[in-house]
C-alpha cells in the first residue's frame, strides 16, 4: 500500500509547491496594476473616451470582481458588496446581467477609494485562503488562480492603452508620465532595408500543450497544420516604410486595399496611425510619455489589420498567418521591450542579425492574416470561464508577440491575441512576409 499511497500523493504535493509560488505572483501582478495607476488622479480613472475602452477605475475593480467570483464566492466568502457585480462583471451572461459597456465612464460611484478598499478586502481574503490550501486545494483551485493572473495582466496593458487614448482626447496631450529626456533616443536614420528570411515550412505542430504549462484555452488544441515554403521580414515595418506608402499616395489607391477596408479608410478619412499627425515631413506621435516626433527608425504603431494589409501590399509582401509566425517565434526566447523596459520609449528598431529575425516579441503586436477560429477539436472549458475566448471567434483576427505594453513573462509563442480588423488604439504594428519556392 505504501507505494499507492505515495504515488497517489505526488501530485498533491507538486501543486502545492506551485501553488505556493503563485501567492507570490498573485502579490507581484496585483501591486503592478496598483502602480500602472498611481500616475493618475481620481478625475483620470474615470475617463472613457470611445466605447472599446474603460476606465482606470474599472479595470482595478473588474480584476478584482474576477478573484471575488471566481475564486472567493465558491469557497464561501461573501461579496465586498453584492450590488457591484452588475457594474464589473464584463461579459460572462453565465454570471448574470451586466452595465453597459459604453457607459462604464458614467460610474462616478463607487469612487477611486472605494476601489482600492475593495481590491484590499478581496486581496486580503484571497491570500488567507490560499496560504491555507493544501495540495488537493491547490489541484482544483490552482487553473483558476492561474487564469485569474493571466487576465490581470492582459488589463494592465489595457489599462495603458485606454488611458492612452483617453489623454489623446484632451487638447492638452496630457502625458500619463514624462518621459525622462535620455529614453527617447537622437537617431532617426532609417535600417537597412527589410530581409527576408527563408523557411521551408512542411507538415508542423502548433499550438500549446499541458505540457507546456499555463496557456489559454484559444492556444490548443496541439495540432498538426500544412505549411508551404514563405519568407518572413527580419524585422517590424518602420516609420520611414510607412512614410513611403503614404507619400506615394498608399491612403487613397485602391488596390492596395481590401474592399472592407477602403471603404472604411474613405468613411473614416483615415491618412494617418491613430495618435499622429503629419508635418511636413515629420509624423508626430502621441504616447504615454507626451507628443515628440517619430523616429524614422522605429516601428510604425495603432495601425489597424487594413493598414497593415494595405501597406505590405505596397511593399511588395503580405501579412504572415499565425501559424508561419509561431513556427519561426517558437524556437526563440520570448524577450523584447515589454512593459518594463519600452512603455514610454522610442522603439528604434535593434541590430538587424542575418539569418535571424528581430522584434518578434514586444514592441508591437503583429496583425496575421488568420481569422481567430477555434483550432480542430477546440472545446470550450465548462461554466461561465468557458466564456473567456470562445464566444468571440468571429469577426476577428489574430496578432501575435506582445507590444511594449504587455507585461514581462506574460508572452508565448503559441499565445494569442484577437481584435476587430479596425483596431487601432492598441500598439498594433506590421511584420511582412511572402511565398517562397521551396
Amino acid at each position: 500500500m505504501i507505494p499507492h499511497r505515495t504515488g497517489a500523493r505526488a501530485p498533491s504535493r507538486a501543486y502545492e509547491n506551485a501553488g505556493h509560488e503563485l501567492i507570490e505572483q498573485y502579490r507581484t501582478v496585483r501591486a503592478t496594476t496598483e502602480a500602472l495607476a498611481e500616475p493618475l488622479s481620481d478625475e483620470d480613472q474615470g475617463l472613457q473616451a470611445m466605447a472599446s475602452c474603460s476606465p482606470t477605475k474599472w479595470h482595478l475593480a473588474h480584476t478584482t470582481w474576477f478573484f471575488e467570483t471566481f475564486l472567493l464566492e465558491p469557497l464561501g466568502v461573501p461579496a465586498f458588496d453584492a450590488r457591484w457585480g452588475y457594474l464589473y462583471n464584463s461579459y460572462y451572461d453565465a454570471v448574470g446581467p451586466r452595465h453597459a459597456r459604453h457607459n462604464r465612464g458614467l460610474l462616478s460611484r463607487p469612487s477611486a477609494a472605494q476601489v482600492a478598499d475593495y481590491r484590499r478586502a478581496v486581496d486580503r481574503h484571497a491570500t488567507r485562503l490560499m496560504q491555507g490550501f493544501g495540495g488537493d486545494d491547490w489541484q482544483q483551485w490552482l487553473p483558476v488562480v492561474q487564469l485569474g493572473l493571466a487576465h490581470e495582466q492582459q488589463h494592465q496593458e489595457l489599462i495603458l492603452t485606454d488611458i492612452l487614448n483617453a489623454f489623446s482626447a484632451n487638447p492638452l496631450l496630457p502625458a500619463y508620465r514624462p518621459a525622462q529626456p535620455e529614453a527617447v533616443t537622437t537617431v532617426a536614420t532609417a535600417p537597412r532595408s527589410i530581409q527576408f528570411i527563408f523557411h521551408p515550412g512542411g507538415l508542423v505542430e502548433v499550438g500549446a500543450s499541458h505540457a507546456t504549462g499555463f496557456h489559454f484555452d484559444n492556444e490548443g488544441p496541439r495540432h498538426r497544420v500544412w505549411i508551404e515554403p514563405f519568407e518572413i521580414g527580419d524585422r517590424l515595418v518602420t516609420v520611414a516604410e510607412w512614410k513611403a506608402f503614404a507619400d506615394a499616395g498608399g491612403y487613397d489607391t485602391p488596390s492596395l486595399w481590401l474592399s472592407e477596408g477602403y471603404e472604411w479608410v474613405q468613411t473614416q478619412s483615415v491618412r494617418t496611425p491613430l495618435y499622429t499627425r503629419r508635418e511636413g515631413a515629420a509624423l508626430l506621435v502621441f504616447g504615454l510619455g507626451g507628443e515628440r516626433e517619430a523616429l524614422d527608425g522605429e516601428p510604425i504603431t495603432n495601425v489597424s489589420y487594413f493598414e497593415a494589409d494595405a501597406v505590405a501590399r505596397f511593399l511588395g509582401a503580405r501579412l504572415p498567418t499565425e501559424f508561419e509566425w509561431e513556427l519561426v517565434a517558437a524556437p526563440m526566447p520570448a524577450e523584447g521591450r515589454f512593459l518594463q523596459s519600452g512603455a514610454l520609449r522610442a522603439l528604434p528598431a535593434p541590430a538587424q542579425r542575418n539569418g535571424e529575425p528581430v522584434q518578434l516579441y514586444g514592441d508591437a503586436w503583429e496583425w496575421t492574416q488568420s481569422p481567430y477560429a477555434p483550432y480542430p477539436g477546440y472545446h470550450p472549458p465548462p461554466g461561465a470561464l468557458g466564456e473567456y475566448n470562445a464566444k468571440f471567434m468571429v469577426n476577428q483576427m489574430v496578432l501575435r508577440g506582445g507590444s511594449a505594453f504587455t507585461p514581462e513573462g506574460h508572452m508565448r509563442a503559441s499565445y494569442r491575441n484577437f481584435w476587430p480588423p479596425a483596431t487601432r488604439f492598441q500598439l498594433t504594428g506590421v511584420r511582412l512576409a511572402r511565398g517562397a519556392k521551396a
